[in-house]
């Protein structure tokens, strides 16, 4: 399997209305009440694991770089799920 292509065009653009959608904030760091800028956006069901979830906004969220390492443990984040 091809993995994901996070440098096409369409990313790009997605990524952005993702970000846009979310108002550029770290959903995460919202839940505790923190105003932390989002700067990655994340794919909730992983795409490698579910390519037929990759372009499904109930599949994408805005976090900032920090919750981003922690949802990904092989990044060198710690936090579990």
């Amino acid at each position: 399997m091809t993995p994901f292509d996070y440098t096409s065009t369409r990313w790009k653009h997605k990524r952005l209305a993702i970000l846009r959608r979310d108002g550029y904030k770290c959903q995460h760091c919202k839940r505790y009440g923190k105003t932390v800028e989002a700067t990655e956006v994340h794919h909730i069901k992983h795409a490698d694991e579910y390519p037929e979830l990759v372009w499904e906004n109930s599949n994408l969220i805005s976090l900032c770089h920090a919750c981003h390492n922690k949802q990904h443990p092989e990044k060198g984040g710690n936090w579990k799920r």
